[in-house]
């Protein structure tokens, strides 16, 4: 759970500022979108080793690989919620003098919410994945490690409760983010 809510704050950290960078600046989006489709297509399983070699062990390559998998979704349905807004509510607020900070908090967070949310739910319940992926390869004393275990010794029942247990973890931060949105639409 530490590794995974670390990562999920790593994750939230970068994409929502770069989301809206992205989403504002077509040079940003034009520099900085093909490497980030790029980067979805080297398995993150792959990378575990490298954060082993680079940040030793402990809690901070765990977490980097549950931010990677956090990260993605978070960011395209940031983008999505920016470039999807009314350009005709945005122009009013202009003409009405609002500025850039009363644009973002008034008019633009409010509008891109529910996307916003949608990625920050599906990217968190993949920082779970992220955490077991660390363990396996890296070590650690989570349920990945464990599962690691189970499945050398054929431990048939230790490996269904685990992964049952990851199951009710990704379930339960689904709900949390899911009671999270319901509070917000209010």
């Amino acid at each position: 759970m530490r590794e995974a809510l670390a990562g999920c704050g790593m994750g939230l950290g970068v994409a929502l500022p770069l989301g809206y960078l992205i989403a504002r600046s077509d040079l940003a989006a034009a520099a900085l979108q093909p490497y980030l489709a790029a980067s979805q297509a080297v398995p993150a399983v792959a990378l575990a080793p490298l954060f082993a070699l680079w940040f030793g062990y402990g809690l901070l390559p765990f977490a980097m690989m549950c931010a990677l998998l956090v990260f993605f979704p978070i960011l395209v349905n940031t983008v999505l919620g920016l470039r999807s807004l009314d350009p005709d509510v945005m122009g009013a607020a202009r003409v009405d003098g609002v500025g850039w900070w009363g644009m973002l908090w008034y008019i633009e967070l409010p509008l891109a919410l529910p996307s916003i949310l949608t990625g920050v739910r599906n990217g968190f319940t993949l920082s779970i994945t992220g955490a077991v992926v660390g363990e396996f390869v890296m070590g650690g004393e989570g349920l990945g490690q464990l599962l690691s275990v189970q499945r050398q010794e054929a431990d048939t029942v230790g490996l269904f409760s685990t992964l049952v247990m990851l199951a009710l973890l990704a379930a339960g931060f689904y709900g949390v983010i899911r009671l999270v949105e319901r509070l917000v639409q209010r």
